[in-house]
């Protein structure tokens, strides 16, 4: 399970290491595309080819359905580990998440989630945690 936070920075080539708690469950080579909330999202080869399927259902007919699946699969790229446990995040994908510094990788679960440390800051901070209690019972937890 993909889980804990973790910071880091970007070198100049715009390389990102990958925590080494992290490097077992999400494989030496993943997909990392756009994400939510101004992040991307990185998911295990196996977790990409599960979101992968839940796409290629979605109706062709929905214009909502088709700009979801343009969105994630229109920038997702594959990543590889190189020997010093470092991964390169596309130019494009960088901007999409103001990534250029400094990076928290973050275990979301199933998939990490890479965000502007400042972005996930501010973020992290937005979250209410009385308004996750009020919603767990709505989201059968």
């Amino acid at each position: 399970m993909l889980i804990g936070e973790y910071e880091h920075s970007l070198d100049a080539k715009g390389r990102l290491i990958m925590p080494a708690k992290l490097r077992q469950d999400i494989g030496e080579k993943f997909i990392v595309t756009k994400g939510l909330d101004g992040c991307l999202f990185a998911f295990s080869q196996n977790e990409w080819e599960n979101f992968e399927a839940k796409l290629k259902t979605l109706p062709l007919s929905d214009r909502n359905a088709r700009n979801f699946v343009r969105f994630f699969l229109s920038g997702a790229t594959e990543c590889e580990i190189d020997k010093q446990g470092r991964f390169l995040i596309p130019g494009n994908l960088r901007t999409a998440a103001n990534l250029e510094k400094e990076a928290v990788i973050i275990g979301v679960g199933t998939r990490l989630e890479i965000w502007d440390k400042e972005t996930w800051q501010k973020c992290d901070e937005n979250i209410s945690v009385d308004e996750i209690a009020e919603n767990m019972t709505m989201l059968g937890i």
